[in-house]
């Protein structure tokens, strides 16, 4: 605004009065305005602001497809949001705005509005009907469900944090059984049972984004919450329970075949699958009683007795088995047993049946019943007195009064005899009574009947038992013999129990036990000798030794009777012995004689006696020689008894084992009925005299030998010698010959005149068939005859071959060979050559092991079965398909061979040997390329040519060639903001480099990006390998490259020079990195210029980019330093005193400075035209100034912070409070003439929002600082610093310090 001062200035100069008016311009920070999302309708926007040097009133407007978004008040230029702005709907429009002075033309110009961001969305989930079901088995970690919610807001805002904010139901565990992880998988986080904790899950899910600003202050929002509805699957893993834990019943024992008795249930412990049920018996304590069928009732499967449960508590204990109808998932049956008990309740079905036994000791068997009992009374026995010997019980096996009977008597002699008791239950001991004595007589009749009747109380079935009772007599006679002696005779040494007398009997004229006898011997002679039977009286030989007629011939005995009364009688019997040969001859002496053989003679005389009475046949003596061996050379006279030889003795013809000893027996006898003899033994030793050579039992002998065997025994050469004694029979060995000192013949007694002649090599010698293969020897056998006389036979030994050589395998054959993967090689790829020198050898080939190798590396027994080798030495391909390079590319075969007929003592195997198998590789793995959790962003500014910007990495498990990548771009296209989709082929290129089999492809720019464009380059990658031979494979991956325009470069002015801010640079990016949690990228550090009125002395510029590619702009940079206080303390301790742009600051001076000189330059060209216009304009500036002047002076009759109705800011083209821009609202001071006025240009330019002078720290209210007037001669201070450090005053009084960085490029003092 300088046309009024150079007016003044030029008024003087002028003639010719002369008048032009300058179109408005707006100022040069009106191209663009940032404007946050979350404005509310009829917020302030933004000022329009124009100049106009004419200082005419300015009339505003906005237009264009976007102007509906805001409504302008067009004298002052003030900008309110009409319609809501929403970011991810239209987050960049531009709006056409004017300015008019109403003598111009309108100036238009286009203005862009940026809508920031704000996080005013919450993450939505894209699909909200979430149901899975799982198997109970599931294991822990696994993946259960994946969700998924997007967020549209950028930055933190647009980052999505799932949770899990309930589990129901709501159980001891739950709500940690699932956990959701960072991408929104859902995993199972323990153990889960359809049975023991729940079937269904439903899991309350939300998703909120990381926050961001909204409204002032940092907001996180969150989606609404979705559910996940979870079914567990039931596996068959449990077995089957019985739905009771105790079942029992009742059955009567007469329950037919068939009577269903219980019913027992079971179900599937998975109540999921609820298998059908198997019912078994699998065990009972009375087995084939019952039985189940398959809807588990137990039915009676045969004849059922309650007394044969007597011991049982009458109860059948059976064990049920519900089997499950599949088995489990293990594989085994799922079953599940139960006790049943089955009580047989009773039924009248017995009647009392007796029994021969007594209480308690009865078993009630079948082998006790009976009907018929036998007891014993005395005659004339006393009333009540039980009949003897009468063991009868009564026993009904039916319960309660089912087992009551009643007992009585009948027969033909009931009335000399009662029972007792007469009722009883069960069981009882049954007796008969004496109930008329005098009916009980012997002499009448001896025995006596009645029969025992048990009626069963309920049903009348009854039993009856017949009872024979004996009558006993009284004794009243005494026994008597019919002689007082009796004559008797025996032959000595009768056998024991021969019978001297049976005819000597006494009688008794009792009955019954008083007549019964019993015979006896009296103590005396020969009561030890001679015996009496008590019943029949025989007297029999008692003890035959005793009885010998040699020691006494006559016996006296006292033979006694005695009745069943204890009353007797006796009688004497006189017994002689009679004579028998019974004494053998008895030999005098021993008899043993030595005689040498071949002339010596026998002759001895056999002396014997007999103790038989003398002059008998017993004693009289007959000599006998009996039969033996060598009895025929001799003979003995029967008379005398003399023993002789009958020609010369041969000790070689006696048995060798007898030593030269004959024994004979000669027999001497008596001639007594029968014989008796003694036999007494002649021992006749023959001495030996060495009359005999040794024999060889072969004339030759015949042995073979194994080579390399030595200490072995050849073997055995057998001689004799006829003699009998050691001293004449002793044999040794020697052996002669060619070839005989290779071996040893070491003699041994076999026995008595025998030995052998054992033939061995020494340990130290073993033979060798191809040397010599057999030996001839000569074998001797002597004894010590003075003669010197020996006996020789010939020995051959034959020397047998024997494998002893081990075999060896051909080195040749072992060379290594090559293997190509995949089924490329069948059949036999190579043999292994085995050999051996024996002539008799069986060689086989053996794989003793597999070793299999990976780079070196043993990798285990992975390549075990890819190849086998056959006894032949074949190696054969085994599973051609299984073989992988990438496995195994070197299998090793440990192979020997082995011949079989070896010898057991030497070595069979040969040493082992190694055929190595290189595994040859085959192109068969595509490329694949390797997950990277890295973004990659581009800054356009910051980039250069030939700069790396993106990398891939790949790998291919093939080798050599085959697993060589090669990188390659196959397309690029650049996606703008809007979704429109650009190629741009060329931009970038692709290297290619490896490290550790990993290939890496590095993306570099090829020429500058456009810093303006606005959205995603996506690179599609490609990776090739490179085959010998056959065709290549590949894989592709697309890259997404953010950019970060120059809209996101943000200023930061530090009140250092660049070299201290450098010196820092890294501690400042770190501050900020923590403060914003982004990457800093570093633009450059600059000094301001010193003409520049700023606070600060250098500015650095920066890029503050997240991980997903978005960045921060001014505003949200400033937020989130406000927000972090420790960061903003150290950013102030490193000199930050602005966030602002410092070329906007600039501008201002500069562009006003060009627009004096243009000013000037055209107000000289049109001097004579202004001369013309003088007087006009002059007369013109008048009243303005005078209008100006009375505007100030109501101004200051105006209180703070309260509008006046009539005009009170001057300084400004406007001329009234209604239309005053609110920000310079303050008190003013006489402005005086422009002329005398020592302010530029700068001084006239109205200041309002969009001017980016400071950045404050805190959000607050401005208020009106109350201010007294200023003296014309003091100091002025700077009015906007007032306003921002200054006390607000509220409306309630209240004064509130504002902390401001303030831009000294700005300077409202000569407002």
């Amino acid at each position: 605004m300088v046309w009024p001062g150079l007016s003044c200035l030029l008024l003087p100069a002028l003639v010719v009065s002369v008048a032009a008016n300058v179109a408005p311009t707006f100022l040069p920070n009106m191209s663009a305005v940032s404007l946050p999302e979350d404005l509310p309708v009829g917020a302030e926007a933004f000022w329009l602001v124009a100049q106009d040097q004419d200082q005419d009133p300015l009339t505003y407007g906005i237009s264009g497809s976007n102007a509906y978004f805001f409504s302008v008040t067009p004298n002052t230029g003030e900008v309110k949001l009409a319609n809501l702005l929403d970011y991810e709907t239209l987050y960049w429009f531009a709006i056409d705005i004017s300015v008019n002075d109403g003598h111009n033309n309108p100036v238009h110009k286009e203005m862009q509005v940026i809508v920031e961001d704000r996080n005013d969305n919450a993450p939505v989930f894209q699909n909200t009907d979430f149901s899975t079901s799982i198997s109970e088995t599931l294991p822990v970690g696994s993946l259960v469900f994946s969700v998924l919610a997007t967020d549209k807001d950028t930055g933190s805002g647009g980052a999505v944090v799932y949770s899990i904010e309930k589990v129901i139901p709501v159980t001891d565990g739950s709500e940690y059984l699932f956990e959701i992880l960072p991408n929104g998988s859902i995993i199972l986080n323990g153990s889960l049972s359809y049975n023991s904790k729940s079937a269904f899950y439903q899991l309350e899910l939300k998703a909120c984004d990381s926050g961001g600003p909204y409204n002032n202050s940092i907001v996180v929002q969150c989606s609404s919450p979705v559910f996940v509805s979870i079914s567990v699957i039931d596996q068959p893993d449990l077995d089957p329970q019985f739905v009771r834990e105790f079942y029992s019943a009742s059955v009567a024992e007469d329950a037919s075949q068939g009577t269903s008795v219980l019913k027992v249930e079971a179900v599937d412990g998975d109540r999921g699958i609820n298998d059908p049920v198997i019912y078994s018996i699998s065990d009972s304590t009375r087995p084939g009683w019952f039985d189940i069928g398959p809807d588990g009732v137990i039915r009676v499967n045969g004849s059922l007795d309650r007394e044969q449960l007597l011991e049982e508590d009458e109860e059948v204990q059976v064990q049920v088995t519900a089997t499950e109808m599949h088995p489990n998932i293990y594989g085994q049956e799922a079953k599940v047993s139960i006790w049943v008990t089955l009580r047989v309740t009773d039924v009248n079905d017995h009647k009392p049946e007796f029994y021969n036994c007594s209480l308690p000791t009865c078993t009630f068997t079948p082998e006790e019943a009976q009907v018929n009992f036998t007891g014993y009374v005395d005659e004339h026995a006393s009333t009540r007195i039980p009949i003897d010997d009468l063991t009868m019980v009564v026993y009904d096996p039916d319960k309660g009064s089912n087992g009551t009977f009643l007992l009585s008597l009948e027969g033909p002699d009931v009335k000399a005899f009662s029972v007792s008791p007469q009722r009883a239950a069960g069981s009882v001991d049954v007796q008969v009574l004496v109930r008329a004595p005098s009916l009980v007589d012997y002499e009448m009749q001896t025995v006596m009947l009645v029969q025992v009747v048990a009626t069963d109380s309920v049903s009348g079935n009854s039993s009856v038992a017949l009872v024979t009772i004996h009558l006993r007599d009284v004794n009243d006679h005494r026994p008597t013999f019919p002689r007082g002696l009796y004559n008797l005779s025996v032959f000595e040494h009768s056998a024991v129990g021969y019978v001297v007398t049976n005819s000597i009997h006494a009688s008794d004229p009792d009955t019954g036990e008083g007549g019964h006898i019993t015979y006896s011997l009296l103590s005396g002679n020969g009561e030890d000798i001679f015996a009496v039977d008590p019943d029949s009286g025989t007297v029999t030989v008692r003890n035959s030794k005793l009885l010998d007629r040699e020691k006494q011939a006559v016996y006296y005995l006292t033979l006694q009777a005695t009745d069943g009364g204890n009353l007797s009688s006796s009688t004497t019997l006189q017994i002689t012995v009679l004579d028998v040969n019974d004494n053998k001859p008895v030999v005098s002496g021993s008899y043993n004689i030595f005689v040498q053989e071949e002339e010596g003679n026998v002759s001895v005389t056999i002396q014997a006696h007999d103790d038989d009475e003398p002059g008998t046949n017993n004693s009289l003596l007959h000599f006998s020689l009996l039969p033996s061996p060598y009895s025929y050379n001799f003979s003995v006279d029967p008379d005398t008894g003399i023993l002789r030889n009958l020609g010369p003795l041969d000790r070689e013809a006696i048995d060798p084992t007898l030593g030269g000893r004959i024994v004979l027996t000669v027999r001497v006898s008596d001639c007594g009925e029968p014989a008796l003899w003694t036999e007494v033994n002649v021992t006749i030793t023959v001495e030996d005299i060495n009359d005999n050579l040794p024999v060889f039992n072969q004339s030759s002998y015949s042995f073979s030998v194994k080579e390399r065997d030595p200490g072995v025994l050849v073997g055995v050469l057998e001689a004799w010698d006829a003699d009998q004694t050691e001293a004449n029979n002793r044999i040794s060995f020697s052996l002669s010959g060619s070839g005989a000192n290779n071996f040893m013949l070491r003699g041994s007694v076999l026995g008595s005149g025998r030995a052998a002649g054992r033939l061995w090599l020494p340990s130290d010698v073993s033979l060798d068939y191809e040397t010599q293969d057999s030996f001839r020897l000569t074998g001797s056998a002597e004894n010590p005859d003075p003669q010197g006389r020996e006996a020789t036979a010939q020995v051959l030994v034959t020397v047998e071959d024997v494998n002893d050589e081990p075999p060896t395998l051909d080195p040749a054959s072992l060379r290594g060979i090559h293997v190509a993967e995949n089924g490329s090689a069948h059949g036999i790829v190579a043999t292994v050559v085995a050999q051996d020198r024996d002539t008799a050898s069986k060689v086989e080939v053996q794989l003793v092991k597999v070793v299999c190798t990976k780079a070196g590396v043993d990798v285990g027994g992975l390549c075990h079965g890819w190849f086998s080798v056959l006894a032949d030495g074949s190696v054969l391909v085994n599973q051609s398909e299984a073989i992988d390079y990438e496995t195994c590319d070197l299998v090793t075969l440990v192979v020997r061979a082995c011949d079989l007929t070896t010898d057991p003592r030497f070595q069979a195997y040969s040493d082992n040997g190694s055929l190595p198998i290189t595994i040859e590789d085959v192109n068969d793995n595509a490329p694949y390329f390797l997950p990277e959790d890295k973004t990659f962003v581009i800054i356009p500014e910051l980039v250069i040519p030939n700069q790396q910007v993106a990398s891939v990495q790949a790998r291919d498990n093939d080798s050599g060639n085959n697993g060589a990548i090669l990188f390659s771009i196959l397309q690029v296209d650049f996606v703008a903001k809007d979704g429109a989709v650009v190629p741009f082929q060329g931009f970038f290129r692709v290297s290619t480099s490896s490290e550790d089999s990993v290939f890496i492809g590095n993306i570099e720019l090829v020429t500058s990006l456009d810093s303006t464009l606005q959205g995603t380059y996506q690179v599609t990658v490609r990776a090739q390998d490179r085959p010998s031979e056959g065709p290549a494979q590949e894989a592709k991956i697309t890259l997404n490259l953010f950019t970060v325009d120059q809209s996101y470069r943000v200023s930061l002015q530090f009140s250092m020079s660049k070299e201290e801010v450098g010196a820092n640079v890294e501690e400042i990016k770190a501050v900020l990195a923590q403060a914003t949690r982004t990457t800093v990228y570093i633009v450059n550090i600059q000094d301001i210029d010193s003409t520049a009125r700023a606070r600060g002395r250098s500015y650095l510029d920066a890029y503050f980019v997240f991980s997903n590619g978005s960045a921060l702009t001014l505003d949200q940079l400033s937020l989130m330093i406000r927000k972090d206080e420790d960061s903003l303390r150290q950013l102030l301790q490193l000199g930050l005193v602005v966030l602002g742009s410092q070329e906007s600051q600039q501008s201002e001076l500069s562009d006003t400075l060009r627009n004096a000189v243009i000013g000037l330059g055209v107000a000289l060209l049109l001097v004579i035209v202004v001369m013309a216009m003088v007087i006009v304009c002059t007369q013109k500036s008048y009243h303005r100034k005078l209008r100006a002047m009375k505007a100030a002076k109501e101004a200051r009759k105006t209180a703070a912070g309260v509008l006046p109705a009539v005009s009170a800011i001057p300084g400004t083209n406007v001329y009234n409070t209604e239309r005053a821009n609110p920000m310079l609202n303050l008190p003013t001071k006489d402005l005086g003439f422009e002329s005398q006025s020592s302010s530029s240009d700068l001084d006239h330019v109205s200041l309002n929002s969009l001017d980016d002078n400071s950045v404050d720290l805190e959000n607050g209210r401005q208020e009106i600082k109350k201010e007294s007037l200023h003296s014309p001669m003091g100091p002025d201070p700077e009015p906007l610093n007032q306003v921002l450090s200054g006390w607000e005053v509220g409306t309630r009084g209240q004064q509130k310090e504002e902390l401001a960085f303030t831009n000294t490029g700005l300077d409202t003092t000569d407002l």
